[in-house]
């Protein structure tokens, strides 16, 4: 038995996982294309199975305004690997690599892994500041440092779950090509967005200037270890030298292939609303129990919502209690290159649980935190006690 509200990580919601239409996909798939399992890379090459380099292009032209082939794509086991493959394509060790002043763990992670510095850059509620960002890409060029590139996710911002606005994003391209700075975009999220708006992607708009990064793992199922890389022909190819293990799981991919030709739009047309109506939940849960003590903005789409507590409150102080209650959470410090900047904020993903539960373990963390830390002295309109 694990945790019973998992309220860390990206995991998505068991019952809104297409598992009878994955099924029937993966019958038919294996039956099309089993005997292609008896070769390496299913006998497409390097970049991968090509009927599914084919629909995720069709996929990207019509939700993320992209215009690109399947020659453009290459597929991956998960984003992890694709950013691991762009880190052993330009990053050296003591290269510096600029990110949003709050992002994703898993990059942070594997930037250090490959020994580069990383240098942050402001964000506020609307996202990447184009200004604070040629700031510091002023800064480091006296120094005489050129970053390899800038790695943001703008569209549902991972942890702050923004999104840059389609002026914000020109205001950045413009800086990068001010400074000849390559972008990669994170945009592992951009599906998950409640209502009809849509922003193009930043590759969208300048496909020479940005390494598009994506993945199936928010749309679909984490387990499915499908991602890719979206570039230019010949930056790609330099990626795709340094894949070698044999290519991503072959029945991932025929599978993800049948599936997302089939039942794609549908399936993002049940998972989107399903999603909103927990984070709604969770939104309410969050200011009965915490109060005035937790500041957040409502996301606009994506699994989690990222909380402010009062300065000098440390979200780790209650984890081990937490988890010995069979509750996981994210401590903001895990969400920055500067770990002091995140000791008062938490991040709670609301996919994996139930409404109910939601309710059930926002109650239960509250009543930890201010165990452990005096904070939220009141919950439910009523002054807290401790229980101990």
């Amino acid at each position: 038995m694990g945790p019973r509200f998992l309220f860390d990580g990206g995991h998505n919601a068991p019952e809104l996982v297409p598992s009878d239409a994955l099924a029937r996909a993966a019958d038919h798939a294996i039956r099309a294309h089993g005997a292609l399992l008896a070769r390496y890379q299913l006998g497409h090459g390097p970049l991968g199975f090509l009927p599914l380099r084919h629909v995720l292009a069709d996929i990207l032209a019509r939700y993320r305004d992209i215009a690109t082939s399947a020659d453009n794509v290459l597929v991956t086991s998960g984003s992890g690997q694709g950013l691991d493959l762009v880190n052993a394509t330009f990053v050296a060790p003591g290269d510096t690599v600029l990110v949003e002043e709050f992002t994703f763990h898993g990059a942070i992670s594997r930037f250090r892994r490959a020994e580069a510095k990383l240098a942050r850059v402001a964000v506020d509620e609307h996202g990447l500041q184009p200004e604070a960002l040629a700031q510091v890409l002023t800064d480091l060029v006296a120094r005489g440092v050129q970053p390899k590139f800038l790695y943001t996710i703008p569209t549902v911002q991972n942890p702050t779950g923004t999104i840059l606005s389609p002026e914000r994003r020109q205001a950045v391209l413009a800086v990068a090509d001010q400074f000849d700075l390559m972008i990669v975009e994170d945009d592992c999220y951009a599906d998950l967005r409640w209502g009809e708006t849509r922003t193009a992607a930043l590759y969208a708009l300048r496909p020479d200037r940005v390494v598009y990064v994506g993945t199936l793992s928010k749309t679909l199922a984490p387990a499915l270890r499908v991602g890719y890389v979206v570039s230019g022909a010949d930056v790609l190819q330099q990626i795709a030298q340094s894949k070698r293990d044999g290519g991503t799981g072959a029945l991932d991919q025929i599978v993800a292939a049948e599936y997302l030709a089939r039942e794609f739009d549908a399936h993002l047309a049940r998972l989107i609303p399903a999603l909103e109506r927990k984070m709604h939940v969770m939104a309410a849960a969050v200011r009965e129990e915490f109060g005035t003590a937790a500041e957040f903005v409502e996301p606009e789409g994506g699994i989690f919502i990222w909380i402010r507590l009062p300065d000098g409150t440390d979200s780790r102080a209650f984890q081990t209690a937490a988890t010995a209650a069979g509750i996981t959470y994210n401590p903001g410090n895990e969400w920055t290159a500067e770990p002091d900047a995140g000791k008062s904020r938490i991040r709670l993903c609301f996919a994996f649980n139930s409404e109910q539960e939601i309710r059930e373990g926002v109650a239960r963390l509250a009543q930890l935190c201010f165990e452990a830390t005096g904070v939220p002295a009141r919950g439910a309109n009523l002054d807290r006690a401790s229980v101990r």
